[in-house]
């Protein structure tokens, strides 16, 4: 087959929209001090790490692993709250909860819409499955919600669902609960609050399932410290569950995974401890960034904060950092709302002072 006849079958059978894509990219952090991924930077004492194998030696790697994951979602019921009424479906990581989601509402001419800056994979999963992406912008002043423009673009564009990160990603800040709930009761379809961050928040809408029978409630248990196990969760009516459910993939959470997420709910309390540390730590960060002359430094309720360089050096200060062995996440692009913007995942203590110490250096 000659190189032209390849090409020729590749955009024969590939949709243009996927041949328009480019591939999610992942930094290599070998050797750096890794800021770049709002990772929890804590694993676990020897001791439970230990406890822990021993229960993964009683796996069956033979068996299939329970369809509906029963024991581990009992345990995710208890430790987050999540009202007895509602229905939990789990998911490879909450990007496939969301990949689920649209799939089940996907027709033509139908619409995703969310606000921008926003998670990234919103926009991705809806060019994956046929959906019609709109974003709408935040406050360019500090990255608020605006109701009016969020109101007119549900009445002009219908959306299928709607995604509304709580606290948003990648700018932090945590959207106000009023303008959440008129957003939901104006939407046709489905809202769906992205609570990735909840862990780190003090808030939630996970009360508030019962209230409204078109809201559901996606969180993850990566930021908690599990990010290696790739897991997800959905709260909603069981209406809602029941549908998606049809179009998961038998077997989605393996059976290692099941039973690690299942001995860490019985450890919740350590987890807690370390989010609780890394939000205190959040505190002293955003205090320390703030005394640096030039930056503008935006309030955060996750686990990472968002701040503007200026005259335009955000790369220039990325690749400076990397020198240095620091990696963290350069989110700047000409003309759009994260202009000149950089972020930064809170790590340990010494991590924080290893950033503090490039950064000040780079500037």
């Amino acid at each position: 087959m000659t190189e032209t006849t390849k090409q020729q079958r590749l955009q024969r059978w590939i949709r243009p929209e996927i041949r328009a894509l480019s591939t999610y990219h992942v930094a290599d952090a070998k050797g750096m001090v890794k800021l770049d991924a709002m990772e929890n930077p804590y694993g676990w004492p020897p001791g439970l790490v230990e406890q822990w194998l021993q229960v993964l030696r009683a796996a069956e790697l033979n068996r299939y692993p329970d369809p509906e994951a029963r024991a581990l979602v009992t345990a995710l019921r208890e430790v987050h709250q999540i009202p007895a009424q509602s229905a939990v479906m789990l998911g490879n990581g909450s990007d496939e909860l969301i990949q689920l989601i649209m799939l089940a509402v996907a027709a033509p001419g139908r619409v995703v819409l969310s606000a921008e800056p926003g998670f990234s994979m919103y926009q991705m999963i809806a060019c994956f499955v046929g959906l019609d992406y709109v974003g709408v912008p935040l406050s360019a002043q500090d990255f608020s919600l605006d109701l009016p423009a969020m109101l007119a673009a549900i009445e002009r564009h219908q959306p299928a669902v709607i995604f509304l990160a709580y606290p948003n990603n990648p700018t932090g800040n945590l959207f106000d609960d009023a303008a959440i709930e008129e957003i939901i009761r104006a939407a046709p379809g489905l809202v769906v609050v992205d609570e990735a961050y909840h862990a780190f928040a003090d808030a939630t809408m996970m009360g508030r399932l019962a209230d409204y029978d078109n809201l559901l409630v996606l969180r993850t248990l990566s930021k908690m410290g599990l990010a290696g196990l790739r897991l997800g969760l959905l709260a909603a009516d069981a209406c809602w569950v029941d549908e998606i459910n049809k179009i998961r993939l038998p077997y989605n959470i393996n059976s290692l995974t099941q039973i690690s997420a299942r001995f860490a709910m019985q450890h919740a309390a350590l987890l807690g401890e370390q989010t609780d540390r890394i939000s205190r730590d959040r505190e002293d960060l955003c205090t320390q960034l703030q005394q640096i002359a030039g930056l503008t430094v935006y309030p955060s309720r996750a686990n990472f904060i968002l701040f503007r360089v200026p005259g335009g050096r955000a790369t220039e200060l990325y690749e400076l950092l990397k020198q240095d062995g620091v990696l963290i996440r350069n989110l700047h692009k000409d003309g759009s709302a994260l202009a000149d913007c950089l972020r930064v995942t809170v790590g340990t203590v010494d991590e924080n002072n290893a950033f503090l110490a490039a950064l000040h250096k780079a500037m």
